[in-house]
């Protein structure tokens, strides 16, 4: 069996590697000219960790990575809500790792060409079209310059993200990602490290929110981390027409992401977010986007995984982890050896359900509900939020989201 695999982000990656892992033959195509280790930061959770652990990425993980120990929920304003062990710290047998998304798919990859080769991904490669034979399934790829490359496969997955072009393919109708709405301003700069130089903080509601989090350290700079931020403003709603493709990812001034902290009120007593903000060098604008559920992913010997499939928007901590375990479903299932289109029909089926209940969960807030849960109640703040909620109240809303996206701890 050969798998063709578009996309060579996280997802697609890991599938390279679960399926050489099972003896299957598989080739990856991404569209960009090279792997370049580019974006912030993203966590990824205990659930997802095993399983690149199984893969013997552990070690270089640790390298370039922070295992996160504690994850504080927070009013706007910096007041405490609920605080929770990560990781092995929570009872779990592995760890969550707080990472440069960036240096994530960048260990992943450097394993697929020491283990598959360094043919194994073909860069400058956009899909073009695809046709599923039957027996077979035939891709056309393209360059930069235009030439077109034919490829062969037993199975075709399109790992190709949210703008997917397998999906578009037996989705034309789909129009653009759904927006919720929000941007969001993220940025990442070495800064005198927080607390224990483990944790994570998240401030505010769905309206304004600060993310805040250290994704490296370095012997070099003792007492420093390399801290991701993110600055989360609502500035329209559902009918507000998304922003181009071209204004994804663009760079933007400082002084936009200190607006927008200053119109949310939003501070910590932990550092100075906005001294954070101005010594960033290179602050990016993301709309908060993700798609509606799909009847099906799979059709014939062609299927979607990770954000081709269910892109959802970045609270959770999900995107990067159920991608993960979409590659463990899928590998499993081809190397039972039976019939692939039944095999990818089977990890529809299991699935497809898991990922959008997750999808709708993220949209009302996920576990971060708490944070608009105890602001709704307590506009003016609090002295202490258990005169405002129980525990047993704030604990359900985190705790059911950890339960339905598959990572409770043992004492949740």
């Amino acid at each position: 069996m050969k798998v063709l695999i578009a996309g060579g982000g996280v997802g697609g990656l890991t599938l390279a590697l679960m399926l050489n892992a099972r003896g299957i033959d598989v080739q990856v195509f991404e569209q960009s000219t090279e792997v370049r280790e580019l974006g912030v930061g993203i966590n990824t959770l205990p659930h997802a960790i095993a399983e690149l652990e199984q893969l013997g990425l552990l070690p270089e993980l640790d390298r370039v990575a922070i295992r996160t120990r504690r994850l504080i929920y927070k009013t706007g304003q910096g007041l405490d809500i609920v605080a929770q062990p990560r990781g092995t710290w929570s009872g779990l047998p592995s760890p969550q790792f707080s990472i440069h998304r960036g240096r994530l798919q960048r260990v992943i990859h450097d394993a697929v060409l020491d283990r598959l080769g360094p043919d194994s991904v073909q860069t400058d490669r956009r899909l073009v079209s695809f046709d599923d034979t039957g027996t077979g399934v035939t891709a056309v790829f393209e360059n930069r310059r235009g030439e077109q490359f034919t490829e062969t496969g037993n199975v075709l997955v399109g790992a190709d993200g949210i703008h997917s072009a397998v999906r578009s393919m037996f989705y034309p109708d789909q129009g653009p990602p759904s927006w919720n709405g929000i941007l969001m301003w993220r940025g990442a700069t070495w800064w005198p490290q927080f607390l224990d130089g483990a944790s994570m903080i998240v401030a505010g509601g769905m309206r304004h929110k600060l993310v805040l989090y250290p994704i490296a350290h370095d012997a070099d700079r003792p007492g420093e981390a390399l801290t991701n931020w993110v600055v989360c403003a609502r500035l329209g709603d559902a009918d507000t027409p998304l922003p181009s493709r071209e204004d994804w990812s663009r760079m933007a001034p400082a002084e936009e992401a200190l607006k927008m902290a200053d119109e949310g009120q939003l501070s910590v007593p932990e550092l100075d977010i906005r001294a954070l903000i101005r010594a960033t060098d290179e602050i990016f604008v993301y709309p908060m986007c993700d798609r509606d559920g799909l009847p099906r992913w799979s059709h014939g010997r062609v299927t979607l995984l990770g954000d081709a499939a269910h892109p959802m928007y970045p609270v959770g901590s999900n995107g990067a982890s159920q991608a993960i375990l979409d590659a463990r479903d899928l590998a499993d299932r081809l190397a039972e050896g039976g019939d692939p289109v039944a095999a990818l029909a089977a990890y529809d089926d299991a699935r497809r359900p898991a990922t959008a209940a997750i999808v709708e969960a993220n949209r009302s807030g996920g576990p971060e509900r708490v944070i608009d849960f105890v602001e709704e109640r307590a506009p003016d703040g609090y002295a202490d939020v258990h005169d405002i909620a129980t525990a047993e109240e704030l604990r359900a809303i985190v705790g059911d989201y950890e339960s339905l996206a598959g990572f409770a701890s043992p004492g949740t």
